[in-house]
C-alpha cells in the first residue's frame, strides 16, 4: 500500500471524528516519561540512582562536558510558548495552549526520533521568556518557539539566538517557509515555470509571511510581493517609514523589486503565484488576474483564503493547509528533520543554509510522481525525516 493511499484512508477517518474521541484522547494528557534503564531489583536502583548515579554527577562537575554524553539534556527539545497566537485561536494564554505543546513534543519523538517536552510561560514580556530560558538551559539541547504573536515572535526569536547557545528555531516562521519552499519548487515544475523567474504574492506580514517572503528571496526568488492589512508593502508606505526598525520596513526594503502599490488587485495583476497565511480572504475577482496555469497556496485554517474547488477554476496547482484536500502544507515535514539535523552536527544555531537544504530534501522526495496533486510527500512517508536530517547536518557551517 502506497504512502498516498495511507493518507487519503487517515483523511476519511479524520473527518469521522467526535468530539466524545477527541476530548477522551486528551484526557490525562498526551504525553508520559518512560525509563531508558530497568529498574527490577536493587542493583539497577543502585546504578540508575543511589549510589551510582553520583559517580556521574561528580564526573560533570568536573568536566561539564560529559553532560552531553551522560544525560538527556543534548537531545531534548523544549517546545515554548506563551499562548498568545495559538492556532487560529489566536490570544488563548499559556494553560489552554499546553495541549497543542504536547501534541507538537509528540510529533517530535514520532517523526524525529527526539525527546521533547513543552514549557508554556505565564508572561508575555521578551525579557522575562528569554531570562526563564537562559536560567533553564542547562536542561535541554534546543528551543522550538511557539505559537507566539508578531511582531514580538521576531525580537524573541533573535534575542534568543544571541543568548542560548543552542538550536533555536520559531516553527510558526521558518517551518511553514521551508514547507512553502519545498511545495513552490516542485509546482513550478509542474507548471513548466523558473523558480527563480516566479512573480509571487504573499497575503499576511506576520511571523509566518516575512519569513516565507525570506527564505524566497534567500532562495533566488527576487519577485516577492507581500500584502498586510493596508495593503502592498513597499517603501513608500508612510507607516513603514515611520517605524524604520520593524519587519516590515526591512523586507519592504528588499522585496516588491517593480515598486507595485495599491492593494490585492494590483499586486496579483500578472503573478504567478499566490501564498495565503492570513485571515484576509482572496477574491475571485482578484484570482482571475492571476497569470495563467497559475499556484494558489491558500494555507490559512480551518478555513483557506479561498476554497480549492474555487482556486481550481484558475490555477493549475492548488495547496492548503488541510489534510482533506490535496498539496497539504504541513510544518512536520520540517521541524522534526530540522532539530534532528542540527542536533546530530553539534550545530549552536539554525541557519537559512539549513533550511534551504531542509526545503530541497521535501521537494526532491515528491520528484519521481510530481502531479498537481503530488507536490510534497505526505506527512506520514517514513523517508522524509531521514532525508531532511541528512541534508540539514550536512549544511551546517556553525
Amino acid at each position: 500500500m502506497s504512502i498516498q493511499t495511507i493518507d487519503q484512508q487517515d483523511q476519511s477517518a479524520a473527518e469521522a471524528l467526535t468530539e466524545q474521541e477527541i476530548f477522551e484522547s486528551h484526557l490525562g494528557g498526551k504525553l508520559s516519561v518512560t525509563s531508558t534503564v530497568p529498574l527490577t531489583n536493587k542493583r539497577d536502583l543502585s546504578i540508575a540512582y543511589t549510589p551510582g548515579v553520583a559517580e556521574v554527577s561528580r564526573a560533570i562537575a568536573a568536566n561539564p562536558e560529559l553532560a552531553k554524553t551522560h544525560t538527556w539534556a543534548q537531545r531534548l527539545v523544549v517546545v515554548v510558548s506563551d499562548g498568545t497566537a495559538v492556532l487560529g485561536l489566536g490570544n488563548i494564554g499559556a494553560s489552554a495552549s499546553l495541549p497543542v505543546m504536547e501534541g507538537k513534543s509528540a510529533l517530535f519523538k514520532t517523526f524525529g526520533e527526539l525527546d521533547s517536552i513543552p514549557l508554556v510561560i505565564n508572561t508575555t514580556d521578551v525579557d522575562e521568556i528569554i531570562e526563564t530560558l537562559v536560567r533553564l538551559r542547562p536542561s535541554f539541547g534546543a528551543v522550538n518557539l511557539e505559537d507566539i504573536s508578531a511582531p514580538r515572535c521576531f525580537e524573541l526569536e533573535e534575542r534568543l539566538i544571541e543568548a542560548l547557545d543552542c538550536p533555536v528555531m520559531h516553527d510558526d516562521q521558518h517551518g511553514t517557509a521551508v514547507v512553502v519552499l519545498a511545495a513552490l519548487t516542485n509546482a513550478a515544475k509542474v507548471t513548466g515555470r523558473d523558480l527563480a523567474g516566479l512573480k509571487v504574492v504573499v497575503s499576511g506580514a506576520g511571523a509566518a509571511g516575512i519569513a516565507v517572503a525570506e527564505i524566497l528571496l534567500a532562495a533566488g526568488i527576487p519577485d516577492v510581493v507581500l500584502l498586510d492589512s493596508r495593503g502592498v508593502i513597499n517603501g513608500a508606505r508612510e507607516d513603514l517609514a515611520a517605524d524604520a526598525s520593524s519587519k516590515k520596513a526591512d523586507i519592504a526594503g528588499r522585496s516588491n523589486p517593480r515598486g507595485i502599490a495599491g492593494g490585492p488587485a494590483e499586486a496579483l495583476a500578472g503573478a504567478d503565484v499566490f501564498v495565503g497565511v492570513s485571515s484576509s480572504k482572496l477574491a475571485e475577482e482578484h484570482l482571475a488576474l492571476m497569470n495563467q496555469d497559475a499556484i494558489v497556496f491558500a494555507l490559512s485554517n480551518p478555513d483557506p483564503e479561498v476554497l480549492p474547488e474555487v482556486a481550481a477554476r484558475y490555477a493549475a496547482v492548488v495547496a492548503t493547509g488541510r489534510s482533506d484536500f490535496p498539496n497539504q502544507i504541513n510544518n512536520v515535514l520540517a521541524f522534526p528533520g530540522i532539530f534532528r539535523g542540527a542536533l546530530d552536527a553539534g550545530a549552536r544555531r539554525i541557519t537559512p543554509a539549513m533550511t534551504i537544504a531542509a526545503a530541497r530534501a521535501i521537494a526532491e522526495l515528491a520528484e519521481a510522481d510530481l502531479s498537481a496533486d503530488y507536490i510534497v510527500p505526505s506527512p506520514l512517508d517514513p523517508r522524509v525525516a531521514p532525508a531532511v536530517t541528512a541534508a540539514v547536518a550536512a549544511a551546517v557551517t556553525e
